[in-house]
């Protein structure tokens, strides 16, 4: 009998969300910044002291309004890793903004904050580091930089929430921060993301663009006798049915991460032996960060050993994928990169294969994964 596949990632139904989107439903409320909106919110202020959330249709809306509220223009340069989504890149693009691309460090796809000094100039406006896995970048640096220089720190934390900078909650360290619930996110709306705004100065206006250039949240809570139209903004709210998705899932954020870490664990220690013998490198966690186990990856030695892998586990009903391509020689941007070469993204692109990792993965699933590895690099079927 053929194995049942094992997916590479599977939306997880935690507890109470059905309950609360009927809810939504009864009370008659499905536009955004209602009941659960708020409740989300809130919540999430309070566990990563940021001092104002706003939930966002995504997590690129999240970095549309960073953009929107660091008033980005046409000649701004904004630097961030070349290794990340395209969201992370357009958010500055469609503000006018060039993108200067920098490397990943090279046992790590996150950004080379020590190569950042030689990349800033009087133009630079911001600097978005990736928290690539849900593992810190170097932070102290990065915004010991931003204070000498004068520019704006956006936090892309899509993939970090429950990780931490030391004692800080990442998406608290940066002037703005921006997550994503994605389905494919370890706490999920279906689509859905969040912008942290921890400068004080953009807060007000943060509401307003969040709430199509109106003040209508103040009319809500009774600040003003009417809103109006008073600065540019947009649609950025979700539903009341993502937020009540949501916050089913945020009452389960401490057991989901627990499962996650047990997971993330067993692959490391299932995987040592193979990458002490040299065949791969696993995940490398500095000092300064604690990860939220979004992604458990292996880097192969090269690109060609990495798609047998994938195709080897594929052979097999087990679903592994590859991640990002680098930015700066996309078919988009390669002509309008300056040139510099960036290997370290470039290898992280050929070698990094994701293996899969969601909450109902089960022990006996992981061990397959397992004994699939060891097969394609020894021959031997079982670890």
């Amino acid at each position: 009998m053929q194995d049942v596949a094992i997916p590479f990632n599977k939306p997880l139904l935690a507890g109470q969300e059905l309950t609360y989107i009927q809810q939504a439903l009864t009370q008659g409320k499905l536009s955004g910044n209602g009941y659960f909106t708020q409740q989300c919110q809130g919540f999430l202020q309070v566990r990563y002291g940021l001092p104002l959330a706003l939930l966002t249709t995504s997590g690129t809306a999240a970095l549309e309004m960073a953009a929107l509220l660091l008033g980005i223009q046409p000649g701004d340069e904004v630097i961030m890793p070349s290794f990340t989504f395209t969201s992370t890149a357009n958010a500055f693009l469609l503000r006018g903004a060039r993108i200067i691309f920098a490397d990943s460090l090279a046992h790590h796809p996150n950004l080379d904050v020590a190569q950042l000094a030689l990349l800033i100039t009087p133009r630079t406006r911001a600097v978005v580091p990736v928290h690539y896995a849900g593992v810190a970048c170097d932070m102290a640096p990065l915004m010991q930089l931003a204070q000498e220089h004068g520019f704006y720190v956006v936090e892309d934390a899509a993939q970090a929430i429950e990780s931490r900078y030391q004692d800080q909650a990442l998406g608290a360290v940066g002037h703005l921060a921006a997550f994503s619930f994605h389905e494919t996110k370890n706490i999920i709306a279906g689509e859905g993301g969040l912008l942290a705004i921890n400068d004080p100065h953009f807060a007000a206006r943060a509401e307003i663009i969040w709430e199509k250039g109106t003040n209508r949240a103040a009319f809500f809570r009774g600040q003003v006798a009417r809103y109006q139209w008073v600065d540019i903004g947009s649609s950025f709210l979700p539903s009341e049915l993502n937020a009540a998705y949501l916050w089913g899932q945020l009452e389960r954020l401490e057991a989901i991460q627990e499962r996650r870490q047990q997971q993330w664990q067993h692959y490391r220690a299932g995987l040592q032996t193979l990458a002490a013998a040299g065949y791969f490198a696993l995940p490398t966690v500095p000092d300064y960060a604690v990860h939220n186990a979004h992604i458990f990856y292996l880097l192969c030695r090269n690109q060609a050993e990495r798609d047998g892998l994938i195709r080897h586990l594929a052979q097999r009903q087990i679903l592994a994928v590859s991640h990002y391509q680098p930015l700066h020689a996309s078919p988009y941007y390669q002509a309008r990169h300056d040139g510099r070469p960036l290997p370290h993204a470039l290898a992280h692109a050929q070698r990094l294969v994701r293996l899969p990792l969601y909450y109902e993965l089960r022990p006996a699933d992981q061990q397959r994964v397992l004994n699939a590895v060891q097969h394609y690099y020894t021959g031997q079927l079982s670890v």
